[in-house]
């Protein structure tokens, strides 16, 4: 076995049993100097430490083929120089050597001059097709307004020009000699009629009793009126008869009924807004209301609603909302 360079002898003194003398024993490591090239230099150095190029890839992170290529100097299997040149400087120092004079090494036995990076094998440049296309449909619009515009210009300017408008002859006006005859005077406009003033219903019984509703309700009492509007539909019951559901206080406790003449809502609050009931009644359910002061009605529609107190009929509620405590007096 004879290698280039790197002999190294260890001389070790072994005594066998015959009583013999010692001997040296020659052990040669290969160096970075050793083969042809720095590829089979790394792959004696491999091959003397017994490990695979698989152990080398695991410990370098580098792809086994790129390993193999570098053995044996296939580099047109390999990236760009740059690439190839980090990938031997890893390899050496995996092994233990020189990564440095590795690298000169493999200049040496490479001499390419230096290019710039390219891409790794198995790689393809791809471009994005859609900006390509974007660009060019907007230089084909870019160009069809131009020529749309300059294709406007050449007719407008090859137009005969338009005929200048005569102006127009001014009318004759011709002078009457004499006096004008006038026509007979128009008839005088017929006088309009004035319309009577409106009376609003019930408003001299207001004004009689003083003005406010309470004196209107009054008024209306004395005069055996409804209780709340004059015009009130005739034949309403003159006492409180059940004809549905009959909510709220009991018969004996209850002073004002409300019942409802056709389906409405209702809402019952006390003075301090708590409600007490709400409820929408049916055609002929009423409510009886508690001897508390202080209790508001509120309803959708009033005529809705007949007031009854201690059973006998009061009329239609005087609105919409309106205190329980003024329908009792």
């Amino acid at each position: 076995m004879a290698l280039d360079t790197g002999r190294v002898t260890d001389f070790n003194p072994t005594y066998d049993s015959r009583g013999g003398g010692a001997s040296a024993i020659d052990t040669y490591m290969p160096t970075l100097d050793s083969g042809p090239n720095i590829g089979a230099a790394l792959r004696a150095a491999r091959e003397f430490r017994g490990l695979s190029l698989q152990d080398v890839a695991d410990s370098t992170r580098i792809r086994r083929a790129y390993l193999s290529a570098i053995e044996e100097m296939r580099l047109e299997d390999l990236p760009s120089r740059p690439f190839t040149i980090g990938y031997v400087r890893a390899y050496a120092k995996a092994l233990g050597l020189d990564s440095e004079a590795a690298v000169n090494r493999f200049k040496a036995d490479d001499p390419t001059p230096e290019t710039e990076l390219r891409e790794p094998v198995g790689v393809r440049k791809t471009g994005d097709r859609r900006l390509g296309l974007g660009l060019t449909a907007g230089a084909l619009v870019i160009g069809a307004i131009v020529a749309w515009n300059l294709a406007q210009r050449g007719l407008s300017e090859a137009a005969p020009p338009a005929p200048a408008v005569a102006p127009a002859p001014a009318a004759e006006t011709s002078t009457p000699e004499g006096p004008l005859a006038l026509g007979a005077p128009l008839p005088a406009p017929v006088e309009s009629t004035v319309p009577e003033p409106y009376k609003t219903p019930g408003l001299e019984v207001a004004a009689a009793a003083g003005g406010s509703a309470d004196a209107v309700i009054a008024a209306k009492q004395a005069e055996g009126l409804n209780a709340a509007d004059p015009e009130e539909p005739v034949g309403l019951p003159a006492s409180f008869k059940p004809d549905g559901q009959v909510y709220g206080a009991a018969a004996g406790v209850s002073t004002v009924t409300l019942q409802a003449r056709e389906s409405a809502s209702i809402i019952v609050r006390g003075g301090d807004g708590s409600v007490y009931f709400a409820r929408q009644l049916a055609k002929g359910e009423a409510y009886r209301a508690p001897a508390l002061k202080g209790l508001v009605v509120d309803v959708s529609e009033p005529t809705a609603f007949q007031v009854f107190v201690d059973g006998e009929s009061r009329g239609l509620l005087p609105a919409n909302q309106t205190n329980l405590s003024r329908l009792v007096g």
